[in-house]
Formats: structure tokens, sequence, C-alpha cells
């Protein structure tokens, strides 16, 4: 009886077993980024803002293009210039026929000190196809809270100048404006050129 009781337990947790193999090997094949149903990624949204160069940004204008997205401030002493290096040099590192498809852009947190005449001169220090974007504060706020993107003014200051602390994530969207993936702080130039490939390549 309780060989009979053995096999039927055993029986019923093979069958468990190969209905989660099974469902982990339908979710293996979904698209990154493209995740259905309640595991999709809500991350992302429509980058309406004011150009370095001070005319209004549409988010058409990124259209077909992937866009690798860092959210920061001019006046970050150290985070943000580390952070736009790490994205210049994977971009430099990529083949010419990847990179032009990847559009880079870095967006204020601190609309209030990031005027487009600032992000200009900002932008232009790290690479030549930078985009950087800002607006009023209300714009801002809406594209963070859109972007799941934490920033606020710290308490610490540095004489007149105050201090944003802000997360600090690259992100990889799509050509459709969905997210692909994201490459946290410490990443290297390499680890992120070899990636940038890899998903652009459409191998990962």
């Amino acid at each position: 009886m309780r060989q009979r009781v053995l096999i039927l337990v055993l029986v019923v947790m093979a069958a468990v077993s190969a209905a989660i193999a099974a469902a982990l090997v339908a979710n293996s094949d979904r698209t990154p980024g493209r995740v259905a149903g309640v595991g999709e990624v809500q991350l992302g949204g429509p980058l309406d803002l004011v150009h370095h160069t001070g005319r209004r940004f549409s988010d058409a204008e990124l259209a077909g293009s992937y866009r690798l997205v860092y959210f920061g401030y001019t006046y970050c002493p150290d985070m943000c210039p580390l952070g736009l290096h790490t994205m210049a040099e994977a971009l430099d590192r990529l083949p010419p026929e990847i990179a032009s498809k990847i559009q880079p852009i870095f967006v204020s947190v601190d609309p209030e000190r990031d005027t487009p005449a600032v992000l200009k001169e900002y932008v232009g220090a790290f690479h030549p196809r930078l985009i950087g974007l800002t607006g009023t504060v209300e714009e801002i706020e809406a594209v963070k809270k859109a972007w799941r993107v934490y920033a606020r003014k710290s308490e610490e200051k540095r004489g007149e100048d105050y201090l944003v602390d802000h997360s600090t994530f690259t992100y990889l969207m799509g050509p459709d404006g969905r997210y692909l993936a994201h490459f946290g702080h410490g990443t290297t130039p390499e680890q992120m050129a070899e990636r940038l490939a890899r998903l652009v390549a459409g191998t990962s």
C-alpha cells in the first residue's frame, strides 16, 4: 500500500515539474522588454521636452531608433559625468552600423538650473550625438513618473549650490519605445558596448 502511495506521489510530482518546465520554456522565447501580461515591464514614455538647442523636441523624432537614456543633472559632481562617459565610450566602441541605430539622450532632473544653453555646453563635452533634454518642472516630474526615476533635492549643499539625489540607471529602449534593458552604475564601457551590440543585433 505504501509503495502504491509513493508511486502516485512521484507521478504527480513529475507532472507538476513538467508543467513548470513547459511554462519556463514558453517564457524564454519572449522578446526582451515585451514580456506579455502581468510580467510586462511598464517603464518609459514620451520625451516631448525642450532640446538643448532651445527648440521643442518631439518623441516622434526618435522613430526607428533605439534610445539610450540617462537621467541626471549638469551640476552633478561625479555620478552623471561617469555615466555619460561610459555611455559615450560604449557607443564609440560599437561598429558604426550598430552605433548609428542608437540615439544617446540625457534628460535633466534639475530643470530649474539646466536651461537649454547650459545643457548644450554640457552634452557637447561628452559625445557629438548626445541630445540634452529639459523642460518645465511639471514636465520633468511627469517624465520621471513615467520612467520610474527617483530624483529629489538633497539637504546637502556645497556653498550656494544644492545637490540632487537621483537614480543612476542607463536605459535602453527599442525603436518602438519599449524597455529592453538597463545598465547600473559601475557598468564598464566594454560591458555596455558588448550588450548593446547583442541587443541591437537581435541576438540577445
